[in-house]
């Protein structure tokens, strides 16, 4: 399922003494299966275009289409309830928002609520709590008497068990310590590949980004200020500080070794790639 935003504009409070001009000209689009980080200062625009995914927040001038659901300017819209359920939003500490007495039931309503019958919403529950490395054995527990990594992990639980195509995250990892960090992060990407999902990755982690996106999108003053690949966006190191950004510590580190006349064939994004390029250029060294 494609995404595409045609000269999309947005403005809290539109009309009022109060309105704000929140995102303007945003022309993008998202193949169906791609993984794709948007990066931005605080206040760029990265949450509103987020809100604007699955019909949370419209525009207020432009079109989003979503698949074949197309939200416009100005006109009411229908089977924003389809749309929802498509597009699967993961907010900050999507812990918060449990509230049901039992994990089973936790997961379950999110399809129940679209209209999927009670037992098929527990055999959702109990797969979706697979998918993300949970045992069975917690579904009737209490979610609150699980630890703030399980948490987490029944919420996200709850989303994949609506059936999205498309997994909007927003900073999953907030509050993670590094390891944890690095197993949420995996495992996005493993159900991305196992369940064919687009992902859509609001950060502020420009490690995260560089690692497990194929695109990047750069926001800054409420529009898209950059857009290319990874290796391409942080090839670009100086226009990304002008905007506020970091760059990947495997950046900065290949950046002094070219400042001590060592160069990388391109830019690692990796310690991976970073480790490989060093050994290639210790090899370089003892030949000569």
């Amino acid at each position: 399922m494609d995404i595409t935003f045609k000269n999309v504009e947005h403005r809290y409070q539109a009309r009022t003494p109060f309105e704000k001009l929140a995102l303007y000209d945003v022309n993008l689009s998202v193949k169906k299966e791609s993984y794709v980080s948007i990066i931005g200062h605080t206040g760029s625009g990265k949450s509103t275009i987020l809100q604007h995914l699955n019909g949370l927040l419209k525009p207020t001038e432009g079109s989003i289409q979503i698949g074949d659901h197309v939200i416009e300017a100005g006109k009411k819209q229908k089977n924003l309830k389809e749309v929802r359920r498509l597009v699967g939003i993961v907010f900050q500490f999507p812990e918060h928002q449990l509230f049901e007495e039992t994990v089973e039931k936790d997961i379950a309503f999110g399809p129940m609520n679209f209209g999927v019958n009670e037992t098929d919403a527990y055999e959702r529950a109990r797969k979706s709590l697979q998918l993300v490395g949970l045992p069975e054995s917690i579904l009737q527990k209490s979610p609150f008497d699980l630890s703030g990594g399980q948490m987490r992990r029944v919420a996200i639980a709850g989303v994949l068990a609506m059936g999205p195509e498309v997994l909007v995250l927003d900073e999953p990892t907030a509050g993670l310590d590094p390891k944890g960090r690095k197993e949420m992060m995996d495992l996005f990407y493993r159900l991305k590949e196992e369940r064919n999902l687009t992902i859509i990755l609001v950060t502020h982690s420009m490690e995260d980004a560089a690692k497990y996106a194929d695109e990047m999108i750069v926001m800054h003053k409420g529009t898209i200020a950059m857009r290319g690949t990874p290796r391409e966006i942080f090839s670009q190191g100086e226009k990304l500080t002008s905007y506020g950004l970091d760059l990947p510590e495997t950046v900065k580190f290949q950046q002094k070794l070219k400042d001590k006349g060592l160069a990388f064939e391109e830019i690692p994004l990796t310690l991976d790639e970073a480790v490989m390029q060093i050994k290639a250029l210790m090899k370089e060294e003892d030949h000569l």
